[in-house]
């Protein structure tokens, strides 16, 4: 007779509590932990070993063999741990799952997760462009797209679960994971989110995304990886936790991921108020919440909150978490936890409930293999998503008229990103997240700049000098893995400061018309690069002598053209005013050669908008746009601000704004607020321009940001066309957090402004909201909309 929890046709709760009487407590503890394996298409697995360990405190354990018997929650990255075909990869895979559903007692399949927030993190999978990027196109059905192709390419291979998106706010661009974010403004960074995990999961639900790092992770002390962060509710709730609370309400998120800091000396992941009382009781979440690498083991490792790892998995477990990864440093002494006390079985089978709860859903018990013929990576259509999104999110700062390149100027390319493959790609890409020496090899498919623009101009009027290294040779990690470096050597900078490249540069420089300077930084985690997880910094000045080659070729009187990639902003250091252009280009992917040749011939247009501010020096940090009116100090600090402010760029053409139309002056507390402006094009070329709303409250009961993004529209128009946008703003976005903790939105004037970026106002006007102190519900609205109506 079949077991109830094999039959489809039963309701998933039948089945999870079916499969759940039958199970013993170590099957169980089995579902709330994954193993980190090298997987064999023969059979012959073996777990994965390396500085995490150390870093996990990782002694000798049971045969892999016999603690497969008992099942297991997840797989870590089956194809993302090493270099491996992605045909072979899935095969091996499939031999492990067989093991699991047909030689174990239950049958419980794995659940398969993988990085994926700039594409697969597999060999041959398609390499997107940054986070940073997606936000700059301003274009979230765009990024929803993007997601929709990297969710292909997953599923294509077996993975269910991908650990993405990013949802920390960038607030302190010396953070080395700044380039994982969508940008410094909360509600773009949810718009975002919402439109990536709708495209990742798709409309089938049948895999998860995964929101991360929940929660304040980008507001560390000192801008330092893993350093406290120091917040009130009120502050988190309205900056932090909007983003989680949108992707959680409004798309599903299916997964969620703690953070390794502390936030007012509590970690995240022993914070029950944030993971159960907030998440799931208040918010609704019903998904599953995994841990963060080693995260688990960190309590005791280095927060120093418990005694051992029987009493850090009892912690984290209570607070709300479902599932230990990367494998089992703390949830194999779950059964010591129980009988000591620490937890109990109810909360167990709690836990697991969950967990097989989320396998039922994504249909695993039913489709446990995956086709390794069915893979597709690298199609036409997913490497086209690719580079309209490298392509719209190059963000033009400066342009003397300069750009577009006319006719067949002699062009020097110089500097150390020019023909790098690795400086197109941001930290979770798969050649440079192994953090292997020479990865080269699995960087084919990238174009470089140098390599499009000799396509597209001409080898004959294309020079190329490299100018100087960033870094001579990549090496494999830093010496210590995140965290506590006492009694052990400190990191040595890997930058070069090598200038004996330099006079070549110039000479090159000197026999051209125009130079195209190619300057930015490396990814690499943990100080293996200049920029991703665990690589901060102390300086906005350009790594190494990057500074040094551009001043020398300012020197030679040709019109330098600047294009920066990389995972951050970085100053000129004085050179902004006096380099031809200069473009921002992000980490842009694979595609990302092609993208920056087409801007800077003119084949396309430069429609990037900036989500993070540019600060004039790193002692304006922490900068952010939507600051409060004293952040700048008193008297105004000299060095606070931004030259190129949140939601700036350039394009080839002008927009003229007309006076914006309050069409509702005077609205109720319920009600929502209607604006109309129209927007001219009054260049010579057709253009895209993105309309920003920001909204001021005038007078609150608590201290309020000067502005804050509510709405956007991009638009596309013909030289002398012009377009009406009517924006709906719900009067509920204009909510902050009251001391209770509750959302509240309060009666008064709140100030409109329409612009082209968050400094650039063209108009504004004043809104009167009208009513009683209202508390929002559960399900409150956080979306604006607009209406585009063209016109002569």
């Amino acid at each position: 007779m079949t077991a109830l929890y094999k039959d489809a046709n039963r309701p998933v709760s039948e089945r999870v509590a079916d499969l759940l009487a039958r199970m013993t407590p170590e099957e169980k503890f089995a579902q709330m932990h994954a193993l980190w394996l090298v997987l064999d298409e023969h059979g012959e697995h073996r777990e994965r070993t390396d500085l995490s360990d150390e870093f996990a405190g990782v002694s000798a354990q049971a045969a892999l063999a016999q603690r497969l018997k008992l099942g297991v929650g997840q797989i870590t990255r089956p194809l993302g741990t090493h270099i491996v075909d992605a045909k072979r990869g899935v095969r091996a895979a499939n031999r492990l799952q067989k093991t699991l559903v047909e030689e174990t007692r239950l049958g419980i399949p794995a659940l398969f997760h993988e990085e994926c927030l700039v594409g697969l993190l597999c060999k041959d999978a398609t390499l997107f462009p940054s986070s940073l990027n997606y936000g700059s196109t301003w274009d979230p059905q765009l990024i929803k797209r993007a997601a929709w192709h990297i969710g292909q390419e997953a599923r294509s291979t077996g993975c269910k679960q991908g650990l993405a998106p990013v949802l920390d706010v960038s607030r302190d661009v010396r953070w080395g994971r700044t380039e994982e974010t969508f940008g410094e403004d909360p509600w773009l960074v949810g718009v975002m989110a919402c439109a990536y995990v709708e495209g990742l999961q798709g409309e089938k639900g049948d895999m998860l995304a995964t929101l991360k790092h929940y929660v304040g992770h980008s507001f560390s002390e000192g801008a330092r990886n893993h350093a406290p962060v120091h917040l009130g509710f009120c502050e988190l709730n309205d900056t932090f936790l909007l983003p989680f609370e949108m992707a959680v309400k409004m798309a599903k998120a299916g997964s969620l991921m703690p953070a390794y800091h502390d936030i007012d000396n509590q970690p995240g992941h022993s914070d029950h108020f944030l993971l159960t009382t907030l998440l799931r009781e208040q918010w609704g979440f019903d998904g599953i919440i995994v841990a963060d690498y080693g995260g688990v083991s960190l309590l005791h490792q280095h927060h120093g909150i418990s005694h051992d790892a029987a009493e850090s998995a009892a912690l984290s477990f209570n607070a709300g978490l479902d599932v230990e990864l990367p494998k089992d440093d703390c949830a194999r002494h779950l059964a010591q936890a129980v009988e000591r006390g620490l937890i109990s079985m109810a909360k167990v089978d709690e836990i697991v409930a969950r967990v097989l709860t989320v396998k039922f859903r994504l249909g695993l018990f039913e489709h446990p293999y995956t086709d390794e013929q069915g893979i597709r990576l690298q199609s036409d259509d997913t490497r086209q998503v690719a580079r309209d999104v490298a392509t719209r999110s190059l963000t033009l700062l400066e342009n003397n008229g300069i750009l577009p390149l006319s006719g067949t100027p002699r062009v020097a390319v110089v500097g150390p990103t020019a023909d790098d493959p690795l400086a197109l790609l941001s930290g979770y890409s798969f050649p440079v997240h192994l953090i292997i020496s020479d990865m080269l090899e699995e960087t084919t498919q990238v174009t470089t700049p140098l390599a499009a623009l000799r396509k597209q101009l001409g080898e004959e009027n294309v020079r190329y000098a490299k100018g100087c290294h960033i870094i001579e040779k990549r090496m494999a990690g830093a010496p210590v893995f995140p965290g506590d470096a006492s009694g052990k050597p400190m990191q040595q900078s890997p930058v070069s400061m090598d200038q004996r490249l330099i006079p070549e540069a110039v000479r090159v420089a000197q026999e051209s018309d125009v130079v195209i300077a190619c300057v930015g930084d490396l990814a690499g985690l943990f100080q293996s690069g200049t920029v991703g997880e665990g690589s901060d910094t102390d300086s906005l000045t350009l790594p190494g002598v990057q500074q040094q080659l551009l001043e020398a070729l300012v020197a030679t009187g040709k019109p330098v053209v600047v294009v920066m990639t990389g995972g951050r902003p970085y100053n000129l250091q004085g050179l902004e005013t006096r380099v031809a252009a200069w473009m921002m280009a992000w980490a842009p992917g694979q595609e990302g050669g092609h993208a920056i040749a087409d801007v800077l011939t003119g084949r396309a247009e430069p429609q990037g908008r900036l989500v993070v501010s540019v600060p004039k020096s790193a002692g304006a940090m922490p900068y952010y746009y939507n600051h409060k009116l004293k952040s700048g100090g008193t008297p105004y600090a000299f060095h606070f601000g931004s030259r190129y402010p949140f939601g700036y760029g350039q394009s080839w053409t002008q927009f003229e704004y007309g006076q914006p139309v309050l069409l509702t002056p005077e609205v109720p507390i319920e009600g929502d607020i209607r604006l109309q402006v129209r927007v001219k094009n009054v260049g010579e070329r057709s253009g895209n321009e993105v309309v920003q709303i920001y909204v001021r409250d005038n007078v609150a009961s608590m201290v309020r940001p000067v502005k804050e993004l509510k709405a956007f529209q991009r638009v596309a128009l013909s030289p002398g066309k012009s377009a009406t946008l009517t924006f709906t703003l719900p009067v509920d976005m204009l909510n902050f957090t009251r001391r209770d903790g509750k959302r509240i939105v309060e009666a008064g004037e709140f100030e409109l402004q329409v612009g082209a970026s968050s400094a650039d106002i063209r108009g504004r006007v004043t809104v009167s909201v009208t009513g009683e102190t209202r508390v929002l519900p559960q399900q409150w609205k956080m979306l604006s909309h607009c209406e585009v109506n063209d016109s002569q």
